[in-house]
């Protein structure tokens, strides 16, 4: 059936869900990257400081068939690029000889199991401490306040057989990575940490041996206590700061009902496979990719899309891991699961994304390796002067010198890109937003020209009917019960219309298709037709329309493409924060120019080629212009390949989400405005982050260096540094 004029570009691509349309993206890039090199993830857990990165990097890169490893300190893991000949087992052995504890870590399944024990771990040793601190400095206050000889002694002793065991049990996580690193030959952050509590134990011991005046139980165990605290809170702010891969890997289910001979049996999801069966009941969230086979029911796909809305799900449904069943049980026909499910591959790509390394990683690693030598020869200069100064006062000397060491640890320099990286994605992700490439961020915030194609972009690709309320209410009944009749576009759109108008169509008999023409039957014993304007014997008129033909008379419906939820908020947004908006379309110049009028886009053109497309983004690149093409189309790929960055919507072609930097997960367009907005905040967070980190040792040094700075003081400053680093990543808005 053909209804007047052709509407844009019809899209005949249907997806029942829009994140699963990403998973062809990924595919691609997984399958380039797979003739060459495969890539294995490792988790570590001990890893701290921007010295493991440089020293994690350079002894997998050393081995033969690694093409890149890159670390990311935030999330305590490496992924590396390797060729197929190495395995997980050789780059675990090479990081082991360097002193790192190192596991392997499916991408796709990045669990939080390991992070909460770790979390665990931390917090019980810290209630020790602190339990021991306060019974210690309990004692303490009876020496300080004047008890002598023996009493004191007592007292030390006492305090002694609290600490010492205390320090031992508190300090292990510092212990067993400082001896980790002095293997190697290397002085790891936790180095300087582990001789200071050593120091202090052992001065304490040998002052309360002398029967001395003064001992430092007190010191070492609230050392320990603040050490433990810094890390532990380092440790939370990274856990809240959860990355966009880990908010994936959090909707995927471990276990599935499978239907096998008719007994329902749970199964874990590894064991699922493609063919088999699943019951997925009303509340649970899908474990599998598949068809539903029986059912009827509504799924949640917030998580993913960043729809509010529910959506109806029913025989023949395509459905995706992670959504959630809400009202009915659904059995599902599984065509991926676990490792090969759209939810996975979201998550693998995601991460390779987030450890992407940006140009502000890479001035962070080259400040490292400036940074680290010019520490120590800070701290074992400062040894020598005070030697010198006090006349061999060894404690004093090594007191400051260990000060030193802890406070200028650069483990907030570390810190201060990845976790701004990861705060972002995350954020993003939860906005409807997957980040496909690292730098797409970086790239983002630079943008100052938006340029967005029409149908399928700022539109949906799908016609909306105009003024169905101006015409007669008999004829718009008639073309109701005609259009039911058709899929065209057109007449789908015409019978929703109605439908939503509450307009009741009438009856018609003897319905009948006609073969580039239209649709035709009886109605009060009068043949009616639906269709085009000649077959209908009416006069065309200038938008996209079809027509009526009703006892003599002729009746046109027009029909304007629907806008994408959001497309307003989203161009004001963005002209609001000063970019310059353009619209570029392959439509005809009526309804481009409608569109663009109601949008407030000045600048358009209508009928533009492919290449004319590119050509002009081209040129404003050309301008100094830093342009975002926005686009879904074949038509769009030479210029969003062309873009400084470029988003699509999941309904787009394969070959546009293929070019694209970011996927706009759902139908709402507003999330772009905001992908602008975090972007410039988070590269104003990272340089931000790398004063705090400079401006931190710029003061803290110094005083370090004259021995305004215990150990204990140092500790505090050097948690807070790391701390106020991870908590102004997570104040992006």
């Amino acid at each position: 059936m053909a209804l007047a004029e052709d509407f844009g570009s019809t899209r005949t691509q249907i997806s029942a869900c829009p994140a699963c349309v990403v998973v062809p993206a990924a595919e691609r890039i997984a399958a380039l990257r797979a003739e060459r090199a495969g890539r294995i993830i490792l988790s570590l857990p001990n890893a701290g400081g921007a010295q493991s990165i440089s020293t994690v990097e350079a002894a997998l890169q050393a081995l033969p068939g690694v093409i890149s490893a890159r670390v990311n300190l935030t999330q305590k893991r490496v992924s590396v690029e390797a060729e197929g000949t190495v395995t997980a087992a050789q780059l675990i052995a090479v990081l082991e000889a360097q002193g790192q504890e190192a596991h392997e870590l499916d991408p796709g399944l990045l669990s939080t199991t390991e992070t909460d024990r770790q979390g665990r771990d931390l917090l019980m040793r810290l209630g020790v401490a602190f339990f021991s601190m306060m019974n210690v400095m309990l004692l303490s206050v009876a020496v300080w306040s004047g008890a002598e000889d023996a009493t004191r002694d007592l007292f030390h002793w006492i305090s002694g057989a609290i600490a010492l065991p205390t320090v031992i049990f508190a300090g292990q996580p510092f212990f067993k990575s400082a001896w980790a690193s002095l293997r190697q030959g290397k002085l790891g952050m936790d180095v300087p940490i582990s001789l200071a509590l050593i120091l202090a134990s052992s001065i304490s011991v040998y002052e309360t041996w002398m029967s001395g005046h003064h001992a430092y139980f007190d010191a070492a165990v609230m050392l320990a206590f603040f050490l433990l605290l810094g890390r532990y809170l380092d440790h939370r702010t990274r856990a809240i700061a959860r990355s966009a891969a880990e908010e994936l890997a959090a909707l995927e289910v471990p276990r599935a009902i499978l239907i096998l001979d008719g007994t329902e049996i749970e199964t874990p999801i590894a064991e699922i496979h493609a063919g088999d069966t699943v019951l997925v009941r009303p509340g649970a969230r899908m474990p599998v990719d598949g068809v539903v086979l029986h059912g009827a029911s509504e799924l949640d796909r917030s998580l993913l899309t960043g729809e509010s809305l529910p959506v109806q799900a029913g025989q023949g449904t395509v459905v995706s891991a992670g959504e959630v069943n809400l009202t009915g049980p659904l059995t599902v026909q599984v065509t991926a699961a676990g490792k090969d499910s759209s939810l996975h591959r979201m998550a693998d790509l995601v991460a390779v994304a987030e450890g992407t390394k940006t140009r502000y990683t890479s001035l962070a690693d080259r400040a490292a390796k400036l940074y680290s030598p010019l520490v120590h020869i800070l701290s074992f200069s400062a040894f020598g002067y005070w030697m010198w100064a006090t006349g061999g006062d060894v404690r004093y000397a090594i007191n400051i010198s260990a000060a030193v060491l802890i406070i200028t640890c650069p483990c907030a320099l570390g810190l201060a890109v990845p976790a701004v990286i990861t705060s972002a994605s995350g954020r993003l992700f939860r906005k409807g937003l997957l980040i496909k490439h690292g730098t797409a961020l970086e790239r983002l915030a630079e943008v100052d020209t938006v340029v967005f194609d029409k149908t399928g972009t700022l539109t949906l690709g799908r016609p909306d009917p105009v003024g169905l309320s101006d015409q007669p209410l008999d004829a718009v009944a008639v073309a109701a019960a005609l259009a039911a009749g058709s899929s065209h576009p057109l007449a789908r759109a015409l019978a929703e219309g109605a439908k939503a108008a509450g307009i009741v169509p009438a009856t018609v008999t003897d319905i009948r298709e006609v073969p580039g023409q239209g649709i035709e039957g009886q109605y009060n014993d009068t043949r009616v037709r639906l269709g085009r304007a000649d077959w209908c014997g009416a006069s065309p008129i200038a938008a996209t329309a079809t027509y009526l033909s009703l006892d003599g008379a002729t009746h046109a419906f027009g029909f304007t493409d629907r806008l994408r939820p959001g497309a307003e908020q989203a161009v004001a947004a963005l002209k609001a924060a000063g970019m310059q908006v353009e619209l570029l379309s392959g439509d005809a110049a009526s309804p481009v120019r409608d569109l663009a009028a109601r949008l407030g886009i000045a600048n358009w053109q209508a009928g533009v080629l492919p290449t004319e497309k590119a050509a002009r983004v081209a040129e404003l690149s050309a301008q100094g212009r830093k342009v975002l093409m926005v686009g879904d189309g074949l038509n769009d790929t030479a210029a969003l390949a062309a873009a400084h960055v470029s988003i699509s919507p999941a309904s787009a072609l394969d070959a546009a989400r293929v070019a694209s930097d970011i996927v706009l997960l759902g139908q709402d367009m507003a999330p772009i405005a905001d992908a602008v907005r975090i972007s410039r905040q988070a590269t104003r967070r990272m340089i931000e982050n790398f004063l705090i980190s400079g401006g931190y040792n710029v003061v803290a040094v110094p005083l370090a260096l004259v021995g305004l700075a215990t150990p204990l003081a140092a500790a505090l400053a050097m948690s807070l540094s790391s701390i106020t680093v991870s908590l102004n990543a997570m104040r992006l808005k």
